[in-house]
This record gives C-alpha cells, structure tokens and sequence, in this order.
C-alpha cells in the first residue's frame, strides 16, 4: 500500500524525499545521466517555496520515498483556463511495476480539477517507451490542431551559454 500525498516542502521529511528522489532522476538515462548541480541541490526546495503555481505529489511506502510527480500551472489562451504541464515523473527503482505512476496521476488529475484546468499536459522523450506506454494508459497523447500540420512538437531554447 503506498501513501499518495501532495507534498508540502516546509516539512523537512517531504522535502529530503524530493531532493532524493529528484537526484534519482537525473541520475537515470532518462534524467541526462548527471546528478543535480550542488547549486540546485541547495536552492530548489527554496525556490519551489517561493512558487504558488507548482504542485508536488509525492508517493511513500513503509516511510520510504517511492515516487513523485511535480506539475506546474500554466495558463490556456484557447480556453481560458489554467492548466497543469507534469514537469518531473519518477519512480524509484524499487517500485517500479507497482503501479505508482497511476497513483501520481490520479492525484494530480484531482488537483488539476479543483483548480478548475481545463487540461494537463507534458512532455516525454521520444525514446522512453516506457514512459511512453504509462502516460498513454492515462489518457495522454499527441496533439493536433488541424492534422494537415501534424502533431504539436515540444521546442526548447537555452538561455545559459
């Protein structure tokens, strides 16, 4: 049985688990293979604090840290509306295959509706299968304004040298 909460980051055990959990992350191929900056490491549960507009879901087992789930609210011209983009999804190793991801979603999607989002959206690298087939069992896929154009792609420009 695994505890879903959303996280409050003042709470030092809340925030131990995100640090670690993050870490675990960005260690994993899927991460980039490299462990958090030091800098990051020692400002981003500050920084996060210091944001109204991010929502943090984390998933324990026994006390341990299993999973989290970080959105953050966007907004939706189109619709008017405030919307939910998952920025971080992970599991830690040891509970893979358990059915956390579904866990994480079901809790965020229950956020997502109390603040009235009119969606929730993400981006996942093209060769995480994995990732992939749960974000589909979910409900997520590509999207399209008009298929003439195709699918929407995700775009980023860095503004560190």
């Amino acid at each position: 049985m695994f505890d879903i909460i959303q996280a409050d980051l003042t709470r030092p055990e809340h925030a131990q688990a995100y640090l670690s959990l993050m870490s675990h992350y960005a260690t994993d191929p899927m991460g980039g293979s490299e462990d958090l900056s030091d800098f990051t490491k020692q400002n981003l549960v500050e920084a996060l604090l210091q944001r109204s507009d991010v929502f943090i879901v984390l998933a324990f087992k026994d006390n341990k840290p299993a999973g989290l789930l970080t959105a953050i609210e966007g907004f939706s011209t189109f619709a008017c509306q405030p919307l939910l983009n998952v920025h971080d999804v992970v599991v830690y190793k040891d509970f893979r295959s358990q059915g956390i991801t579904t866990l994480l979603f079901s809790k965020i999607e229950e956020i997502a509706k109390q603040r009235n989002c009119c969606k929730i959206t993400l981006e996942v690298l093209a060769g995480n299968e994995i990732a992939k087939k749960a974000y589909t069992k979910q409900g997520f896929s590509g999207y399209q304004l008009n298929p003439t154009y195709g699918d929407a792609l995700f775009w980023t420009k860095s503004l560190h040298n």
